[in-house]
């Protein structure tokens, strides 16, 4: 049984976690800023997506024997559904009013349901004996699977951005798309982590900071996109 220093000390170090890097990709977004009620209820969205997400992930793995096909299934599942968690509360409003909009709210929703994970792989670390472990596990946590879900929600939401001025079967083709590439995107990081000796960890994670970079760059497309015709 965990007491209560270490549920809170879990808590707080995955909540401060997925913040921080809340903080860092809501500045992309200053020139016309979400409303702050829409951004807390996207964040609390992905909260509770992992409530759900949990038990469906068991159920599959009664059935699936291979590892890989097992991460594999368990990545599509967090994507759906972080996508479902976005559209559901804050996809649909009217202030997803241009196109850097839901690439903003997938990433927030990601970073929601990153900080219930930090906090889970945080707990095991915090009830031990070592403070080393916790540091390595958190940092861990914050530079690779962290931006992992970062990145593979934001493919998403970079799809929905590239048809916003599009029709409604347009949108649909891309979503699905973006869903699928992210999904491909989560599983392939799970793989290199799982088939990756400790001692080459790093690498892996120097991957993930380029698709940081690539990120920021398509970013910066997103916030030129405008309709053909005005």
């Amino acid at each position: 049984m965990y007491n209560f220093e270490t549920i809170a000390a879990a808590i707080i170090s995955g909540l401060l976690i997925a913040l921080a890097w809340l903080w860092f990709w809501l500045r992309e977004d200053s020139a016309h800023p979400e409303p702050r009620r829409l951004i807390a209820l996207a964040f609390f969205a992905g909260m509770v997506t992992v409530a759900i997400v949990i038990p469906i992930q068991e159920f599959v793995q009664t059935y699936i024997v291979s590892q890989t096909l097992l991460f594999s299934a368990w990545s599509a599942i967090e994507e759906v559904f972080k996508y479902i968690a976005a559209q559901v509360t804050v996809l649909w409003r009217r202030e997803n009013d241009e196109p850097i909009d839901p690439v903003i709210y997938m990433v927030t929703v990601a970073l929601g349901f990153a900080a219930v994970e930090n906090t889970l792989f945080l707990l095991s670390p915090l009830a031990g004996t070592t403070t080393l472990m916790v540091i390595q596990t958190g940092d861990l946590r914050f530079v690779g699977a962290t931006l992992v879900h970062v990145l593979s929600s934001a493919v998403v939401g970079l799809a929905l951005a590239a048809c916003y001025y599009k029709s409604r079967w347009t949108k649909l083709i891309f979503t699905v798309i973006g869903v699928i590439l992210a999904s491909l995107l989560h599983s392939t990081f799970n793989f290199f982590i799982l088939n990756t000796p400790p001692s080459n960890t790093l690498r892996v994670l120097m991957f993930v900071w380029i698709g940081v970079i690539v990120l920021l760059a398509a970013l910066e497309w997103v916030k030129r996109i405008r309709p053909r015709f005005r």
